[in-house]
C-alpha cells in the first residue's frame, strides 16, 4: 500500500481522491500546512506528495526543497490557483512530476498519483533538453505515464491558449506522442523520444522525433474527420489505444493547421497559427 501526503487539502478533492477506485488500497492524509506535512514526512514514509493548491508554485518548489532533503525520493505533484509558463518549465526543470492549475479534475489527479506510486524509484523518464518559456524541449521514455507527464506539462503551457482549440492541440499532440512511443516501444523499453514544444508570435509548434522506422504517414484525405464525430481521443482511452498508427497522425492532421514529416518519416512537425 502506498502513502500519499495531501497539504491542505481543499476537502471536495480529498474526498474524491479518497473514493477514486484507481488509489483503492493506498493511504491518504492530509496535513495542516507545509510545517506540518514536514512534520509527518521526518516521522514516516510516504511515496507522493500534493501540494496546497494555497500556495503559489514558487512557495511549492522551495517546499520541494524541503521535502527531498526531509524524504528523498518522495514524487511531488504541484497544485497551484494558476501558473505561468514559466512556473511549468521551473517546475519541469525541478523534477515535479506533474502540475495542475485550477480547475482541478479529480479523476486526473488521481490518475497521475496512482503513476507516480507505480514509478520506478530514481527514474524520472524526462530529460531536459531546452528549458525556456518559448522554447521547451525534452527527451523522454516510452512509457505511457512519462508521456501523461509531459502532456500534463504541454497542458499547462497552453494554458492561454482559448479552452476548445487548447483540446484539439492536446489531442493531436497526444496521438503523435502515442504514435511515436509505439514505435519506439517496440525496440527497447528505454528507447528515447524527442519532443518539442515552441512558441512563437503568431504559432504554437510541436516537434517529435522517434528513432525507429518512419511514422506511417496518413494517405487519407485530411477533410475526411473535420466534422469531429469520430476523434478519437474523444473515446474512452482503452478503444483509442487500438486505433492504427496511420489513423492517429490522421486525426492530428485534422487538427493542426500544418503537419510535415522528415525524408526518413521518422520526425513529425505540427504547426497550429494563433493570429
Amino acid at each position: 500500500m502506498a502513502r500519499i501526503l495531501m497539504i491542505d487539502p481543499e476537502p471536495y478533492l480529498l474526498k474524491a481522491l479518497e473514493a477514486s477506485p484507481v488509489l483503492a488500497g493506498h493511504g491518504i492524509t492530509a496535513a495542516a500546512g507545509d510545517v506540518d506535512a514536514l512534520r509527518r514526512l521526518r516521522s514516516g514514509a510516504y511515496d507522493v506528495v500534493l501540494t496546497s493548491p494555497s500556495t503559489t508554485v514558487e512557495e511549492d518548489l522551495v517546499m520541494l526543497d524541503e521535502i527531498q532533503r526531509t524524504r528523498r525520493g518522495v514524487r511531488t505533484i504541484v497544485l497551484a490557483d494558476r501558473t505561468s509558463r514559466r512556473d511549468v518549465v521551473e517546475a519541469l526543470s525541478a523534477r515535479v512530476f506533474a502540475v495542475f492549475s485550477r480547475p482541478f479534475d479529480a479523476g486526473e489527479i488521481a490518475a497521475m498519483v496512482s503513476g507516480a506510486v507505480a514509478s520506478p524509484p530514481g527514474h524520472d523518464g524526462i530529460v531536459i533538453l531546452s528549458a525556456v518559456a518559448d522554447w521547451v524541449a525534452v527527451r523522454l521514455d516510452c512509457s505511457l505515464i512519462t508521456a501523461e507527464r509531459l502532456l500534463r506539462f504541454i497542458s499547462e503551457l497552453q494554458s492561454e491558449v482559448p479552452g476548445t482549440q487548447r483540446e484539439g492541440l492536446l489531442i493531436a499532440y497526444r496521438e503523435v506522442l502515442l504514435s511515436a512511443i509505439g514505435h519506439g516501444s517496440g525496440l527497447s523499453p528505454w528507447t528515447l523520444v524527442d519532443v518539442a514544444a515552441i512558441r512563437t508570435e503568431r504559432s504554437i509548434v510541436f516537434y517529435v522525433k522517434h528513432p525507429g522506422y518512419g511514422f506511417d504517414a496518413p494517405r487519407l484525405p485530411a477533410g475526411i474527420l473535420d466534422d469531429g464525430t469520430v476523434l478519437p481521443a474523444l473515446l474512452p482511452h482503452d478503444e483509442a489505444s487500438s486505433l492504427t498508427d496511420q489513423y492517429r497522425l490522421l486525426v492530428a492532421r485534422t487538427v493542426v493547421d500544418e503537419m510535415f514529416y522528415s525524408e526518413g518519416a521518422n520526425e513529425v512537425v505540427l504547426i497550429k497559427y494563433t493570429r
